[in-house]
């Protein structure tokens, strides 16, 4: 599984033993994979100090979480479709993967230094993420407009002959341009009309020129064909055209115009491969740091969780569980809730007032249990 519990349960030999009972059961019923979580001790003031400091850490949490499942799927939209069942090799931290990371962990004390207040290492994580996600917001604003411009004018190319684009597929010797008398129309035949168009189109007006129709191209429904008859008669033609069930396709050769629309895609189609490049090595990189940032911001969770309901001095063991399957979850939380029940008689029975307000524990009810309890999923891009 790519979830993790990150828990903790007070440092006493009494707590300690019951880790230990956990480990010897989760071990033998194979119900999870157990390590030690390393978190430094960091400077604490006063206990009421941590209440306000745990309601920011749940919401920057929140943001991060959501923040790195932002840029994991902007990995996926960036790449292309053939290669998008190789994001997840693009979504690293610290080279390594992402399990590997959460489970041998260790506090950056350069980036983060432990001897700061906690508020100050609250706030440097915040500021980083903030913008990781302004810069997040302008790279790929950029890039989405560039690819959905695109993405339009490639729908146009695949429509029906009726509105798709035709840029692509005429050219200057399909008409008769520059005369005062003659013109050049384009014709949509369905496949099923294919013989009566060519035994009929000369004899539906006058003035159509002989043998002057050609097929330019098809879809699954039909053929655009040109016909060449005098300008004069051009809504008589349309007319019985339509009487046979061929619609004339409103459309001007204009060679100008033709071009530039040609330029046009060549540009966009240079400018989204001279993008792709740099925007997904600044995806990788700023993943890799934001997921960092969102694991230190765990570990300072369940510091600060830890301090306050096992109160001070600081003195309590994290450690991280991985569940082996997700149908081994229900009897996974049945032993932690047997082996640390004793911190908390009423969390461990599931009796909780959903109204009781516990200071510093931005918990919802399904959420609090006998120890402290964090939950990383890693599953980021489902």
């Amino acid at each position: 599984m790519s979830e993790f519990w990150l828990i903790s349960a007070p440092g006493d030999k009494e707590n300690l033993q019951a880790l230990e009972r956990m480990n010897t059961v989760t071990s033998k019923s194979n119900l999870s994979y157990n390590t030690k979580f390393a978190i430094p001790d960091f400077k604490v003031g006063t206990l009421d100090s941590l209440v306000g400091l745990s309601d920011e850490l749940g919401k920057l949490d929140a943001f991060a979480e959501s923040l790195i499942k932002r840029m994991a799927q902007s990995v996926v939209e960036v790449m292309e479709d053939a290669a998008k069942g190789k994001a997840q090799e693009n979504l690293l931290a610290n080279g390594v993967d992402l399990t590997s990371f959460v489970t041998h962990f260790e506090w950056d004390m350069a980036k983060y230094p432990a001897k700061q207040p906690l508020p100050s290492l609250v706030d440097t994580l915040a500021k980083q993420l903030a913008q990781i996600e302004t810069d997040l917001k302008a790279r790929t604003a950029a890039y989405s407009a560039l690819k959905a411009t695109l993405d339009s004018l490639n729908q146009k190319a695949q429509a029906n002959l009726f509105t798709r684009t035709l840029s692509d597929i005429v050219s200057k010797d399909d008409f008769v341009l520059d005369s005062e008398y003659l013109v050049t129309l384009l014709v949509i035949v369905p496949t099923q009309n294919y013989v009566q168009w060519q035994k009929t189109y000369e004899s539906l007006s006058d003035m159509v020129v002989p043998r002057s129709t050609k097929l330019i191209c098809e879809d699954k429904e039909g053929g655009l064909f040109t016909v060449t008859l005098f300008r004069k008669v051009i809504d008589d033609f349309k007319a019985r055209a339509k009487e046979n069930k061929f619609m004339v396709r409103e459309f001007y050769y204009d060679e100008k115009e033709i071009t530039r629309e040609r330029e046009e895609m060549a540009r966009l189609l240079t400018a989204k491969k001279q993008q792709y490049g740099p925007l997904l090595r600044w995806l990788k990189v700023n993943f890799s740091e934001a997921f960092i940032a969102w694991v230190h911001l765990k570990a300072l969770r369940v510091f600060v969780e830890s301090v306050l309901r096992y109160g001070l001095p600081v003195n309590f063991q994290a450690v991280l569980l991985q569940p082996h399957k997700k149908s081994s979850t229900k009897r996974l939380r049945e032993v932690l809730n047997s082996v640390f029940r004793h911190l908390d008689e009423v969390a461990a029975a599931s009796m909780l007032d959903a109204a009781v307000d516990i200071p510093g524990l931005q918990l919802n009810n399904q959420d609090y249990y006998p120890y402290v309890y964090f939950r990383i999923d890693l599953s980021l891009l489902d």
